[in-house]
């Protein structure tokens, strides 16, 4: 799929996106109630869901699955909830002396909003940007030294190169025969099998890559020209103010 074809969201810089998630996120912990993190969150989740490249069964899952998370977490956290919290309000359950009112459950809902909201928060920053983007967005315009943003890429890269390597050494497992057995030993034995091939590949590999930065001279000046440039335009600018007023907006509106 071109880029040309994907929502606007992947068009968007990803340090625009980055704050729209951040200020909310951080004013998510200085407010009660329920009103303000149920109306963060379905913000987030709607620009999330029509501003990202998704497929329509984790759009449904998202869109059933939350909400059902929403209420079991706020029975789950409403429970350990401080009863005094809840006096003066209805019971909804009772057990013995223990009784389960709607206070109790309100402060529940609240904080699983708040847990839920969080979450939408992230995918709105996350869903839509690449790691290689925002390491060199924060080399770029926030002047992290680039010896400590490339050599983290470096380091995230990894992860689907172990991905990889282990793979490998699962497929030459099964052309010798190995068996492992069933259950949790099985599933011991072969990790165990594993390992040793899986570190001696990470080491080869990451001798590899640091023969190649020095052979590119990486850390030698104090800065470097840059094969992918990413520019802040007026699109960026715009997406900036409109999504902090409408999360300030859910704020006014919450606590009004």
């Amino acid at each position: 799929m071109t880029s040309e074809r994907q929502p606007f969201l992947h068009h968007i810089h990803p340090l625009s996106k980055f704050v729209v998630a951040l200020v909310p996120m951080v004013a998510l912990f200085f407010v009660d109630g329920w009103r303000v993190p149920a109306l963060v969150g379905s913000v987030a989740l709607v620009l999330v869901l029509v501003g990202t490249r998704m497929r329509w069964r984790r759009r449904i899952a998202l869109l059933v699955g939350l909400p059902v998370l929403a209420f079991i977490l706020s029975i789950t956290l409403g429970v350990w909830v401080n009863p005094v919290l809840g006096e003066g309000t209805p019971v909804l359950a009772q057990l013995g002396d223990w009784q389960f009112t709607l206070g109790t459950w309100e402060h529940g809902l609240a904080n699983s909003l708040r847990l839920i909201a969080l979450f939408a928060l992230a995918l709105l920053s996350g869903s839509s940007t690449s790691g290689d983007d925002f390491v060199r967005a924060l080399v770029q315009h926030l002047h992290v030294p680039y010896r400590f943003g490339y050599a983290g890429l470096a380091a995230i890269r990894f992860v689907p190169r172990f991905r990889t390597e282990l793979e490998n050494i699962r497929r030459a497992h099964r052309a010798r025969g190995m068996v492992f057995g069933r259950g949790v030993g099985g599933w011991f034995r072969r990790q165990r099998a594993s390992l040793v091939p899986l570190l001696a590949a990470s080491m080869r590999h990451a001798d590899r890559v640091a023969l190649a930065m020095d052979a590119r001279g990486f850390g030698y000046a104090a800065t470097r020209t840059e094969r992918h440039p990413l520019r802040i335009v007026a699109t960026d600018w715009v997406f900036l103010v409109v999504g902090l007023a409408a999360f300030a907006t859910c704020f006014v509106v919450g606590l009004a």
